[in-house]
């Protein structure tokens, strides 16, 4: 099931996509009866995807970001890969959802995309066996961990680097029934394409995060996870449109503009 979160008339609701592919001209949403992170029923009310303004499609206690998780994207930063995951947190106002402009920060000259795969937490969770990690998951969607380069190797933390407001868009949606150990990501800015991997390439999978995350902290439902980017980040500039696209997915597009 793909469930997305939108705003229509001044509502904001979450609602099943039906439908074949991703364009919005062939989609409707069933509006949902409740919240996606507990048992819910759909209630037959329907609305074309086309009216309505999608939104991030979840609004958790946190985002947390796994950093150099891609062999490749290490390298070309001249980063070493790390002996233990690297985990940074992003706030939730840092959210934007597909279709929202991305401001360009007034403290960098150096923003950067990076296309990843996040996953959505379905439940409380606390010291997640392995065997169990699939239980806590909600689903997946696509991610752009938008990074101020300049910031990031001038700071020791990555606090303003990486959390800075509408630096991590998500969208379009939430896919429910997903395999994420070998999907395609792809990256392209104004059409061109900047980066394709694939998941399985990730040297920390879906369970190594989570096991090793909850190992730190309880995590609630509608918390994300960023699971790293494949190699080819690179800079992007005021007017350029980056869209990042995930095999079962769909695809994330968002505007880049000047703050202010």
């Amino acid at each position: 099931m793909r469930i997305a979160r939108f705003s229509i008339d001044g509502n904001v609701a979450f609602g099943a996509v039906e439908g074949e592919g991703s364009d919005p001209a062939g989609l409707v949403l069933d509006i949902i009866k409740g919240i996606p992170y507990a048992d819910f029923e759909l209630s037959g009310t329907k609305v074309p995807l086309s009216k309505v303004r999608l939104l991030p499609p979840v609004i958790g206690n946190k985002i947390l970001g796994v950093g150099r998780n891609y062999a490749e994207h290490a390298a070309e930063l001249g980063n070493a890969v790390p002996e233990v995951p690297v985990v940074f947190l992003k706030p939730t106002t840092a959210l934007i959802g597909t279709g929202d402009a991305i401001e360009y920060p007034s403290f960098s000259q150096e923003v950067h995309y990076e296309a990843e795969l996040a996953v959505v937490i379905g439940r409380m969770c606390r010291e997640v066996p392995r065997e169990r990690v699939k239980d806590v998951i909600l689903g997946y969607t696509c991610a752009n961990d938008i990074t101020a380069r300049d910031a990031q190797r001038a700071e020791n933390q990555w606090a303003r680097a990486k959390g800075f407001d509408t630096s991590c868009p998500l969208g379009p949606w939430v896919e429910t029934d997903l395999d994420p150990s070998d999907l395609t990501i792809q990256c392209t800015v104004n059409g061109e394409q900047r980066q394709l991997g694939r998941t399985s390439d990730m040297i920390r999978s879906v369970e190594d995060m989570i096991v090793h995350i909850t190992e730190a902290m309880t995590l609630l439902p509608g918390d994300v996870i960023l699971t790293g980017t494949p190699a080819g980040v690179g800079p992007l500039s005021v007017g350029d449109e980056v869209a990042v696209t995930i095999e079962g997915i769909g695809t994330l597009t968002n505007k880049v503009i000047k703050r202010g």
